[in-house]
């Protein structure tokens, strides 16, 4: 099977990875919400139940729900690899979640895209100039530097290393997600890849979630949830695109700027309800951090020539 290679359209990569790093920016916060009325497996099967539906009658609309048979047995068996992926990245960064802070969370999780660019890298051989290194590991130094801050300021909340290990383990298995949906490009369109992973993952969960839990829940609650669930259809069909016309090593690099953007939401948030959702405790090394992740991301993308 061919490597895949990028379209060439730069512009149109970033800006749809600038949308899929809004989306997760915003969503740590919503399912941290949703997480006191409902549990973490029913929340990620109802959200890819609703993930299939839309995107199946979408692209049964335009009369391109088909073309699997494309796919040949190397294809199908990275096609298994990817859903698998993609469901233990949901299960695994919604439990973390559940344990620790929203922008800890996303903070952390930003050891996926760090694992894609160096697995384009790797993979797909995609170069980076040495102003691009440098940039990898201010990212890579911020990353850490604001977690032990965090991890400072919050030695004592129980769960709260547990969760953070379980974000780790979501990173990990995301990277590997990303690598295989790159490259079935090759084969399949991403819309045509994302709506069978959200219909094999919404079958496999189904046995384990709670749907009359659902009946449970409150209009507020009720939003919440929707909002999570297109959250996953606009953040993932962007992150596909995205692939489609950049370089996995540059729209990592957009990605990273993620935890900032969550820690504006954060603070949103609890300016507008305190009660519901605490303000992330980040004392001045954990904005050197932040602010490092952001120069290091910059440095990877805008400093780099294939």
């Amino acid at each position: 099977m061919a490597l895949h290679q990028a379209s060439g359209r730069a512009s149109l990569g970033f800006a749809l990875s600038a949308l899929t790093a809004a989306c997760w920016a915003t969503l740590p916060v919503a399912l941290k919400l949703t997480l006191a009325v409902l549990d973490p497996i029913t929340l990620t099967w109802f959200r890819f139940l609703v993930a299939a539906l839309l995107t199946g009658a979408w692209l049964a609309l335009r009369g391109q729900l088909g073309g699997y048979g494309a796919l040949g047995r190397r294809g199908w068996m990275l096609m298994a690899v990817a859903a698998a992926m993609l469901v233990g990245n949901y299960v695994f960064y919604l439990l973390g979640v559940q344990r620790t802070t929203p922008g800890n969370a996303q903070l952390i999780i930003q050891l996926a895209p760090l694992l894609m660019a160096l697995g384009g890298i790797w993979v797909f051989g995609e170069r980076f100039r040495a102003a691009q290194w440098l940039g990898l590991a201010l990212l890579a130094g911020g990353m850490g530097l604001f977690f032990s801050d965090q991890l400072r300021a919050a030695v004592d909340a129980p769960g709260y290393v547990q969760g953070s290990l379980l974000v780790v383990l979501a990173a990990v298995v995301w990277a590997v997600y990303a690598l295989a949906q790159k490259q079935l490009l090759v084969k399949l369109g991403s819309m045509r890849i994302l709506v069978f992973i959200y219909a094999v993952a919404a079958l496999a969960l189904w046995p384990f979630a709670t749907p009359a839990a659902l009946g449970r829940l409150d209009a507020a609650q009720w939003a919440l949830l929707a909002f999570c669930a297109l959250n996953t259809v606009v953040a993932y069909g962007a992150f596909a695109e995205a692939l489609a016309h950049w370089e996995a090593s540059r729209v990592s690099a957009v990605l990273a700027t993620t935890p900032l953007l969550c820690l504006a939401a954060v603070a949103a948030v609890h300016a507008l309800w305190p009660a519901s959702l605490a303000p992330e405790p980040i004392a001045l090394a954990g904005w050197i951090g932040a602010l490092l992740v952001v120069a290091g991301s910059a440095s990877v993308s805008l400093l780099g020539k294939r």
